[in-house]
């Protein structure tokens, strides 16, 4: 699954720069998270750093965005492909 924001975010600014693929941006009100380039961090590192790093827990699972392990590696080749 991809991750989303939820509005409890207080648009503190640290998990934007935390995310390896780019996926999360300034919203109209809050931070988002794209969730076609979101990976939860698979093929980067062990846990979503975004997760670790926010403040006030609001980065849960998007039931939205279903994807398996493997999907996510999928996902992560094709990121890191289009970027070299």
């Amino acid at each position: 699954m991809a991750l989303m924001i939820t509005d409890e975010c207080i648009n503190c600014d640290v998990c934007e720069p935390e995310c390896p693929n780019g996926a999360i941006s300034q919203g109209d009100e809050i931070y988002e998270i794209d969730p076609n380039k979101c990976t939860e961090c698979v093929g980067h590192f062990d846990e979503p750093q975004c997760q670790q790093v926010c403040p006030v827990d609001c980065i849960p699972l998007n039931p939205d965005v279903v994807e398996t392990k493997e999907q996510l590696m999928e996902k992560f080749v094709r990121l890191t492909a289009a970027k070299a």
